[in-house]
């Protein structure tokens, strides 16, 4: 499974950050065009705020059960799930805890 989980989080890093690199290229690093766009609509807006509340209940839930199951490099998928996603995120902790139980 740990395989799995490493190929889900490198496509859930390829994925969002391709469709991210065509926003930059139209647009460049205007932050106030990234949350104007984001804000654009109701649907937007419900995406990133799902995306948000996804994301810290990832983080609580790699931080406790990452304690309980004794995952070492944890860290990373939290520092992973906060700069690239959840999509990264979720399967790349499911690969770090996976190889751990090794």
């Amino acid at each position: 499974m740990a395989i799995i989980y490493f190929i889900l989080a490198v496509l859930g890093a390829l994925f969002p950050y391709a469709a991210f690199g065509v926003w930059l290229v139209e647009n460049g690093l205007n932050v106030s065009q990234l949350l104007a766009d984001a804000m654009a609509n109701p649907i937007s807006m419900m995406a990133w705020l799902d995306v948000i509340i996804a994301g810290v209940a990832l983080v609580v839930f790699i931080v406790v059960d990452g304690k309980d199951n004794n995952v070492r490099l944890r860290g990373w998928a939290i520092a992973g799930t906060l700069t690239i996603g959840v999509a990264f995120g979720l399967p790349f902790y499911l690969f770090l805890k996976e190889s751990d139980q090794k």
